[in-house]
């Protein structure tokens, strides 16, 4: 998980939101001399919370096509102290390998993104805006260099590859099974928890079908401790779905711009607190 596109993209929020960079929010302190190396510990996962995430991950990945909502709602300082949470609605669609569709609103300008299996699109609707470029064979290769190269980040990039369990405990050092939970997605969820030396994440999964229905993550190098959530609705599994469904006709007649991440916001005072920054 240390280095998956959820932990990535979510660690760029938070250095932007704090007007610095992920460096000084990870840098160690000087250590004395002589002093002797720790010795790692051993992972602590316990059997059930990993069937679960791998059940969660089987069937995820049994279907050929998907579709659901995701509700993502995150913090941001605020010059009084306590944090804002801002909030928005993805309508994601995807057929696997090389297909995906997400119709983003929320707190902050439309946009639309899709992926053909040869082409990346990000369109702003509201500014009339494209950037177009070309993309890898599958959607594992596909996020990471929409993240790479523009910044495009999705909350839930982590459930939509190929390998979702592999993606979600790759280098976490405990996982445990919480208990149930009823108010969850209109349904009875497992809760599990998994943690890392960078995060700890909170995973409701759906006790009969298996599917994620909300996913809580914070950092441990943030000093604000921001949370960030995820809420995954709507579910449908092998939908049919319209070859011209991932094309990106909204953007047929809008001004190209180049596929490059947007500068960050400068921050508004000495203290180092910026502007909240707009998510994908």
């Amino acid at each position: 998980m240390v280095r998956s596109r959820f932990t990535a993209a979510l660690m760029f929020v938070a250095a932007t939101l704090l007007g610095t960079g992920a460096a000084a929010q990870t840098a160690a302190p000087a250590k004395p001399a002589r002093t002797a190396k720790a010795q790692p510990q051993a992972p602590q996962l316990e059997a059930r919370a990993m069937d679960l995430l791998r059940a969660m991950s089987a069937s995820l990945t049994s279907a050929k096509s998907l579709a659901f909502t995701a509700v993502t709602t995150y913090e941001s300082p605020s010059s009084v102290g306590p944090a804002l949470a801002y909030g928005t609605t993805s309508e994601v669609l995807l057929q696997r390998p090389d297909r995906l569709r997400v119709v983003t609103l929320g707190d902050g300008p439309a946009s639309e993104f899709s992926y053909d299996g040869k082409t990346i699109t990000a369109f702003a609707p509201a500014e009339n805006l494209v950037a177009v470029a070309p993309a890898p064979p599958t959607i594992d290769a596909m996020l990471k260099q929409a993240f790479d190269n523009a910044a495009i980040y999705f909350p839930f990039a982590d459930i939509v590859g190929a390998d979702p369990f592999q993606t979600l405990t790759d280098g976490i050092g405990k996982a445990f099974y919480i208990g149930q939970s009823k108010v969850v997605g209109g349904t009875t969820t497992e809760m599990v928890a998994i943690a890392s030396d960078q995060l700890f994440m909170q995973i409701w999964i759906g006790a009969d079908d298996k599917l994620p229905r909300k996913m809580r993550a914070v950092f441990r190098g943030d000093p604000l401790q921001l949370r960030h959530q995820v809420e995954l609705s709507n579910w449908k599994l092998d939908p049919v779905i319209a070859a011209e469904a991932f094309a990106a006709v909204n953007a047929a007649n809008a001004k190209k711009i180049a596929f490059a991440a947007p500068k960050s916001a400068a921050p508004a005072r000495k203290s180092g607190k910026a502007a909240a920054a707009k998510a994908q």
